[in-house]
């Protein structure tokens, strides 16, 4: 099992993909939660250069609250990562985890059931760039 989901993007700059990715979550009923500048964060801690990279908190709160009150633990693999990289040839890939590999561990059949419907409308918002 694959556990994340992408596209590659050509002929559009980092900026305009990481404003249409979060159009595209937000299409789909999710909100950034978090963001996490990687380039930013490697520079300053281990002074290493590194591509603009993203790593985006994205939630629907419908379904985060969903399996919170199926397994309150399973906020430890919340919210869905997806990540936006510019590539050395000047591509841009954007990753989305897929929730139904992370929430496979849990061994909660409602759980995987509302993961499958995460995970699809991730890709949903991926194939839509």
């Amino acid at each position: 099992m694959n556990y994340y989901n992408s596209t590659m993007i050509k002929g559009k700059n980092f900026k305009q993909v990481r404003e249409e990715v979060e159009a595209a979550l937000k299409e789909e009923g999710f909100g950034i939660l978090t963001e996490i500048d990687f380039k930013a964060t490697m520079k300053k801690k281990l002074d290493k250069e590194y591509l603009p990279h993203l790593i985006l908190g994205a939630c629907n709160p419908g379904y985060a609250d969903k399996v919170v009150s199926l397994e309150p633990h399973v906020s430890t693999l919340l919210p869905c990562n997806v990540t936006v990289r510019e590539l050395e040839n000047g591509d841009v890939e954007v990753s989305a985890i897929d929730p139904s590999a992370a929430m496979s561990v849990v061994e909660n059949e409602e759980l995987v059931q509302y993961a499958e419907e995460v995970n699809n409308m991730l890709k949903k918002a991926i194939n839509s760039l």
